[in-house]
This record gives structure tokens, sequence and C-alpha cells, in this order.
């Protein structure tokens, strides 16, 4: 008799290069789009790793998390965020003040920052919850950081998680 089991494919390892952000309620960073129209997969799980920093918190002492995706075959009709939507490649974004408004994306998940000079490992994220359960063909992450600390991003990985019959 078969089973139907979950399964995890390699991680992908997100660019980070404008990740590093200062501490803002607007200013924030989304990741290129992964392209789930082939794969097929069922979930996405997230994980960023922040290196420690001797900053004191502050603000809403916490970085925030935000899926987008989107059902275009072009992969162009992203989730937005008001006048500036995601784009294809990994770049900076500007959000609506996370602190006084709504974001217009599903949010992802929290990172706390209480404690200076302690690295973080965030928990990890599925991106799918953020969608009613389904992962879209074309979707991202984004995120905001409101922790008073300026963001040492060591890593951000998307783990694929897919049915398999064994």
């Amino acid at each position: 008799m078969s089973n139907v089991k979950l399964a995890f494919a390699s991680p992908v390892t997100l660019t980070i290069t404008n990740a590093n952000l200062a501490s803002s309620a607007t200013a924030g960073w989304q990741s290129a789009v992964q392209d789930n129209s082939s794969n097929l997969y069922i979930d996405a799980l997230f994980e960023i790793v922040l290196a420690a920093v001797n900053t004191a918190p502050s603000g809403s002492k916490a970085i925030f998390l935000y899926a987008w995706g989107t059902v275009d075959s072009s992969g162009s009709d992203f989730t937005g965020t008001g006048t500036n939507i995601p784009g294809t490649s990994e770049a900076t974004l500007t959000f609506p003040d996370v602190t006084a408004n709504i974001v217009p994306m599903p949010l992802l998940g929290v990172v706390p920052y209480s404690t200076q000079n302690k690295a973080i490992n965030s928990g990890l994220f599925s991106i799918a919850k953020c969608f009613g359960g389904i992962l879209p063909p074309k979707y991202g992450v984004a995120m905001v950081n409101n922790s008073g600390m300026t963001l040492s991003v060591t890593s951000a990985k998307i783990v694929p998680v897919y049915a398999t019959i064994v």
C-alpha cells in the first residue's frame, strides 16, 4: 500500500543585497519572484537569520514579514502595497507606514527584537497559509524593519514543500 507524505526540496538561498535595512516604518525589502508554475509545490517555508547587533530595541521592536504573489502567468500582477508593488527582482520596496496603516499584503510573520546583541533565527513561516493554504504560481517575500536596529541579514531561505508517494 502506498502512502502520500510531505517532502522537502533543496533550500533556495535568496539574494539579500538590499536586505540590510535601517529601522523604518516604511523602508522595506522584497525578494526576487519565485516561480512555482512548473514545480507546483504545495507550500514553501521561509526563514531569515539575523546577526547580533548591539543596538537597543525601539519602535515596534520587530521585523514584519509579508508574502506577495500572483496567479497572472506573466508574473507581473503582484499583490500590491498601494503605488509601490513588488517587481520580479530582489530590491528595496516602500511600504505604507506599518505602525499606522494596513499593508495590502498578507502578513507572513513577525520576528521580535527584544534583546540587543543577540543573533536571531526566525521561526519557519508558511507562505501558502498567506494565500488560503495554496501556494501561488509566482510568489515572494517582503519585510519591513521597525526594530530600532539596522539589520545584518545573514541569510534568507525558502524551502519548497511537495507531496510524494512512498
